[in-house]
């Protein structure tokens, strides 16, 4: 096998690891399971909400999340599509999402999150630098 096949295979994993962690994104959020969403997160994590709200480090993001997440609003259905993955390291990837509420009365609101990933030691791909982003869809009037 060659260095470009081996290098093409382990991102290749890379990408379907980080997929995977945008899939528990999504059913954590579903669920709204803060336990299961805040195990996600690098232990000095950058979290800034849709709305701007900065928190910086694990615990502002516990705190925030614990706190929100259960109460939130919508129905629970929420998905979460990673939309461009683009390496900047081999154990550092931006992540573009797309991200869709799916309210009961057929209406909905986006997001457009960029999730900075980081590889930890053991493997695992971590959501490190993030940036939620609401779309805000202009009146066609």
């Amino acid at each position: 096998m060659s260095e470009n096949e081996r290098g093409t295979e382990a991102e290749a994993a890379a990408i379907e690891a980080i997929a995977e962690v945008v899939a528990t994104v999504e059913r954590t959020q579903q669920a709204k399971d803060a336990e299961g969403f805040l195990a996600l997160f690098h232990p000095d994590a950058l979290w800034t909400t849709a709305h701007g709200k900065v928190l910086i480090g694990f615990d502002a993001i516990a705190e925030f999340t614990r706190e929100v997440l259960p109460a939130a609003s919508w129905d629970g259905k929420v998905s979460y599509e990673v939309v461009h993955t683009q390496f900047l390291r081999p154990d550092v990837a931006a992540v573009k999402v797309r991200q869709v509420y799916h309210g009961a009365d057929g209406e909905g609101s986006e997001g457009a999150p960029l999730y900075v990933m980081t590889r930890a030691q053991d493997g695992r791909w971590l959501l490190t630098a993030c940036q939620n982003t609401q779309v805000v869809v202009a009146d066609p009037a």
